[in-house]
């Protein structure tokens, strides 16, 4: 979380010290004036400008939340650009000004004094408003790059403590500190800061359709560096410098720095004049102003911010332009729906019947999806929201165990703009990669046939050296194959069985297959021993072999393996669970890689029509951990899981993470939906 706080902590700590000064300076100056009744009035303003901060960046948030997915990004894109130009401002300001800010700022008491309560209020407003503004902006920003609010408020956080105390320090003379070293180094480390943050800004506005060149990348590195690493981590966190960029980005990056930078240096090596003398002490106290009941102002100013901040949301959230209540049920699906207005409209699904049901809203002719709902139980009801343009929609229930009815069709008249829906995916659609894929799996189980009875004449020969060679050319087959999570049901245990959970673990006469195998090989057990395991073994693998063309494989579960496969390297291979002394568990993952690769190829034809970007970031996670395997494998030898080292371990673990993440859409995208 510390990568993603430190930009925070600096523009908290630096903006906080700056706005705390100007407020120290403030009290400092009516303290000496002999003028302590009109302290209020400052804390009223700053009490003002930290109220319309805390608005701006709820109107930031809400605002944002409330757009489309790509409008989203050129929101954030805008504001990314906007928040560098003001940082970059703040920081060649505070260069210039640093040494006689003090001086100026008790100029400003001094004339605000003898005109009035408003003009004080009105002058700590500004000086602590335009801080606070910044930091809400810079903060939002960041958060967006990060993807998180928890470590960017937490640093920020502490930066704003840690500023508070150094202010206290100074008014109180028990600090010192140079100032104009401060905001120049601190300037120096912003200024690289905001060009991540410009860098993440013009890949928003790329990906928001506002900027040319999303897919025009002068780089990608993500099959070479580990993103999961500490110091990718750090480097993103801090710099917003990713494995991959746009060349838009780069520019951008590197312009920015090529021109502010040098400039920024330059003005640090001019000679700064010196700071003016202070001015007299004021000697002459100002009348108090009219009384008025303490609390009146104060109330106002955080009233008023917070006011108009909710008025901006609420007007910005899209509201539903309808809700009316839909019955659900073999009976009465669609019941109370009539042609609803175009826009963002939302939906009460009552479960009249005695079945849990999903519901669907879809174009009938075509069967695309646009809301649904599912689990929806007995007597229940629950919102669906759906955004409708003109066209055609009706209403599909599902229950449990019933046959789909679908809704009488309602056409909607006008426009709406284009409304995306997912054209579901039906046992039809994944026919042919099914049937691919079982040819895949028959022509390796026959090939397996053949591996495993040459292991089993290896230990009955006594040759053990290279029945540990062909142990780990059969287990390395049959890991290709994609048995994760019961695919071959009961014969996945007795081919690939673990000692975990049974009496006696690996003693135990039920432990069985490779792993059985692989204890006796790497433990010193005699061939005598290891005859038995290896016929059942064999004898295992033929049976699957005969049994498979026949065994219920569902079309549904194809998708799932595509992200089983290395979800269970991941639980038990990258762990070293299943290590039963070969120390060959990062060939088994090569092995569960090949069969993703293979599932993705006899499935590419779907994904690719249902999102066309998904497998370019796929293929990417796949190369980079290929390659990170293909590093521990070494003169024919793999390393060990427990060998690794601390960082080849987090890559590896990093890099599987990545692909799974990757892969996690496929199942819903590839989800089949029944109908009537």
């Amino acid at each position: 979380m510390w990568d993603d706080a430190f930009p925070s902590f600096l523009i908290g700590l630096r903006e906080g010290l700056e706005a705390g000064l100007i407020v120290s300076i403030l009290i400092a100056t009516l303290v000496r004036a002999d003028a302590k009744s009109r302290l209020p009035q400052v804390w009223t303003g700053v009490l003002a400008a930290i109220a319309l901060a805390l608005s701006f960046g709820a109107v930031l948030t809400f605002t944002a939340a409330n757009l489309s997915a790509t409008a989203q990004e050129a929101f954030g894109g805008v504001l990314s650009v906007i928040a560098v130009a003001f940082v970059t401002a703040m920081v060649f300001w505070m260069r210039r000004s640093a040494r006689t800010f003090s001086g100026e700022i008790r100029e400003k008491v001094t004339g605000a004094l003898g005109m009035g309560a408003g003009v004080l209020m009105l002058t700590s407003f500004l000086a602590v408003g335009r801080e606070g503004l910044e930091t809400a902006l810079f903060l939002w920003t960041t958060a967006r790059a990060a993807g998180e609010s928890a470590g960017p408020l937490t640093g920020a956080g502490i930066g704003l403590v840690l500023a508070a105390a150094l202010c206290w320090g100074l008014y109180r003379r028990v600090l010192r500190i140079n100032l104009t070293k401060f905001f120049t180094a601190t300037g120096a480390v912003l200024i690289v800061i905001a060009a991540g943050v410009l860098g993440y800004g013009l890949r928003d506005l790329q990906e928001g359709g506002v900027l040319p060149g999303q897919t025009a990348y002068a780089f990608d590195l993500s099959g070479s560096v580990d993103a999961g690493s500490w110091y990718s981590t750090l480097i993103q966190g801090v710099f917003n410098l990713m494995p991959t960029m746009t060349w838009l980005q780069v520019i951008g990056y590197v312009g920015y720095l090529a021109v502010v930078m040098p400039l920024f240096v330059r003005g640090v090596k001019t000679k700064t004049p010196e700071p003016a003398p202070a001015p007299a002490e004021l000697s002459e106290s100002t009348p108090s102003p009219r009384r008025r009941p303490v609390w009146v102002v104060p109330v106002a100013v955080v009233a008023v911010p917070a006011v108009v901040a909710g008025l901006v949301v609420a007007f910005s959230r899209p509201k539903p332009a309808s809700s009316e209540t839909v019955a659900v049920s073999e009976t009465e699906c669609g019941k109370g729906f009539t042609a609803p207005d175009t826009g963002r409209q939302t939906f009460q699904m009552h479960n009249t019947g005695d079945k849990t049901a999903e519901v669907y809203l879809i174009d009938p002719a075509t069967n695309a999806v646009y809301g649904e709902v599912e689990g929806l139980a007995p007597g229940t009801t629950r919102d669906l929201v759906a955004t409708v343009a003109g066209g055609s929609y009706a209403w599909r229930c599902v229950p449990t165990g019933a046959k789909a009815v679908t809704s009488t069709t309602v056409h909607v008249s006008g426009g709406g703009g284009a409304v995306k829906a997912v054209v579901p995916v039906s046992e039809n659609d994944l026919a042919a990669p099914l049937k691919a894929y079982k040819v895949y799996v028959d022509q390796g189980l026959a090939t397996l046939e053949t591996q495993t009875r040459q292991l089993g004449a290896d230990i009955a020969g006594n040759h053990l050296a290279k029945a540990r060679t062909d142990w780990l050319t059969a287990h390395r087959t049959y890991s290709s194959l994609g048995a994760a999570y019961g695919t071959f049901e009961d014969f996945d245990q007795k081919i690939n069985g673990r000692a975990d959970g049974l009496a006696g673990g690996v003693e135990n006469k039920d432990f069985a297959g490779f792993h059985r195998i692989e204890y006796g090989l790497w433990h010193g057990q005699s061939a005598g021993e290891l005859k038995v395991p290896a016929q059942q073994l064999a004898a295992a693998v033929v049976g699957l072999r005969k049994a498979f063309p026949t065994q219920d494989f569902d079309p549904g579960d194809l998708p799932l393996r595509a992200h089983e496969i290395l979800e269970n390297a991941l639980q038990f291979e990258l762990t070293g669970d299943t290590d039963e002394g070969s120390g060959t568990n990062l060939a088994t993952v090569d092995s569960n890689l090949a069969g993703t690769r293979e599932l993705l190829t006899v499935l590419k034809p779907l994904l690719t029509k249902e999102s066309p970007k998904l497998l370019t970031g796929v293929d990417a996670d796949i190369a980079r951990l290929q390659k990170l395997l293909d590093s521990e494998h070494r003169g024919g030898s793999w390393t060990p899981v427990e060998q690794l080292d601390d960082t080849a371990k987090a890559q590896l673990d990093g890099a599987t993470g990545q692909l799974l993440e990757d892969l996690a859409p496929v199942p819903d995208l590839l989800e089949i939906r029944k109908s009537a």
